[in-house]
């Protein structure tokens, strides 16, 4: 005898969706992942497509956020770092790296 871990149901089918391609009827179905795909409206007669929608996603844990895994630094995301403006110098005076170059 084999233990299945966590709460687990049979009877759980998952649900698919179906679009009419001639008369755009939508409906959803629950069959099971190794029945063949429906093909036909049930209201027209015309073919059918199936429709996937994008999953929903939850992030949990560190890492996943800009304010997540940036070191000790604390900044908020709306303020910037000063820019840093050069110094200004009396006319007429140069620096060592001007007496050089």
């Amino acid at each position: 005898m084999s233990a299945t871990p966590g709460p687990y149901n049979r009877s759980v089918m998952p649900t698919y969706e179906y679009e009419c391609r001639e008369c755009g009827h939508r409906f959803e179905v629950n069959q099971r992942i190794s029945e063949e795909p429906l093909t036909v409206c049930e209201i027209c007669g015309g073919p059918l497509r199936k429709l996937f929608h994008p999953v929903g996603i939850a992030f949990k844990g560190s890492g996943f956020y800009v304010n997540d895994s940036r070191g000790s630094r604390k900044e908020s995301g709306d303020s910037k770092k000063p820019e840093k403006k050069p110094e200004k110098k009396p006319e007429g005076t140069t620096t060592s790296k001007e007496k050089t170059a």
